[in-house]
């Protein structure tokens, strides 16, 4: 888990996704279109991480999206936050994009 979290910690926006979940494209090609670019991490053959990630509360584990080092949800929740219009304003106070 101190693993997850350093990795969340070191960048403004950060996306632990796999490379075949279309889920994490789109949450991706979203935070692109915001213009935020979130560091990816691609975690298909790590068995542990996605233990961490899960024992952190991210269930489904991937996506999982931090922004300003705090796990702000998967797909769904990060979908939610942007129709309300809360996202883009988490990004711009964790200073991902600016506007």
């Amino acid at each position: 888990m101190d693993r997850v979290r350093d990795l969340a910690s070191k960048s403004a926006a950060v996306i632990f996704t796999k490379s075949t979940c279309c889920m994490c494209h789109s949450i991706k090609a979203l935070f692109y279109d915001l213009g935020a670019s979130p560091a990816i991490y691609e975690v298909d053959h790590d068995a542990d991480m996605e233990w961490a990630l899960r024992r952190l509360g991210c269930n489904p584990a991937f996506p999982a999206v931090f922004v300003g080092g705090k796990y702000i949800g998967s797909a769904k929740d990060v979908i939610s936050l942007h129709v309300d219009g809360t996202l883009k304003q988490k990004l711009i106070e964790a200073r991902a994009i600016w506007f």
